[in-house]
């Protein structure tokens, strides 16, 4: 199989991109992106380190950013399983983006800039769920700002087909699989939501 290695191969194959896929980019905070992102919900931050890449799924029950000023977005870290991979990449390296998603839009903004990771503890009390409070915050320092063409969740159908999920294997079993029933099964997904209902902020 032979690969492309080189630029000039690839624009050849695609040609030039559009005026409007150019002119979209912003480098802050816009009224009409600031609407968008502070909408969403979920996004996805992914990272890159010494140790490789990390993609990881950021939720919240309202707005996943709070905005800090025009060109500044910061992000609470809530407990989840004590990797901190992606974490572990930002001390390393600090370059990040965020894909932002919004139920029932096929349209995604995204975000590049760079990222550091605080626990002042003015911010992370800006983020209280509870009585409950992220242990650190992920303040981002924003390059580019730019709206994704909707074609790929058009193409996946993402938000008309419906659950597909049901035949999939669970967490406890694909936990099972790996670690060759050490951990995981049946116990595990019967007592995860109970779990993760406690952790939750």
């Amino acid at each position: 199989m032979e690969y492309i290695d080189d630029l000039e191969s690839l624009e050849a194959l695609y040609g030039r991109p559009g005026a409007p896929s150019l002119r979209k980019v912003v480098h802050q905070l816009t009224p009409l992106y600031r609407q968008w992102i502070l909408a969403s919900r979920l996004c996805v931050l992914s990272t890159v380190g010494p140790d490789g890449v990390d993609g990881s799924p950021r939720g919240d029950d309202g707005p996943v950013v709070a905005e800090l000023d025009a060109s500044t977005l910061a992000m609470p870290d809530w407990r989840g399983n004590n990797r901190l991979d992606s974490l572990r990449n930002i001390v390393r390296d600090p370059r990040v983006s965020l894909m932002f998603f919004v139920p029932g839009s096929n349209n995604v903004v995204r975000v590049n800039g760079s990222a550091r990771i605080t626990a002042n503890e003015r911010l992370r009390h800006q983020f209280e769920k509870g009585g409950k409070f992220p242990a650190t915050v992920i303040v981002i320092n924003i390059a580019e700002i730019y709206s994704q063409c909707a074609r790929a969740l058009m193409r996946a159908h993402f938000w008309t087909s419906g659950d597909e999920s049901r035949s999939l294997p669970s967490i406890g079993q694909l936990l099972s699989e790996v670690s060759q029933g050490e951990e995981g099964g049946a116990q595990y997904d019967g007592e995860w939501a109970a779990r993760a209902a406690k952790t939750m902020w």
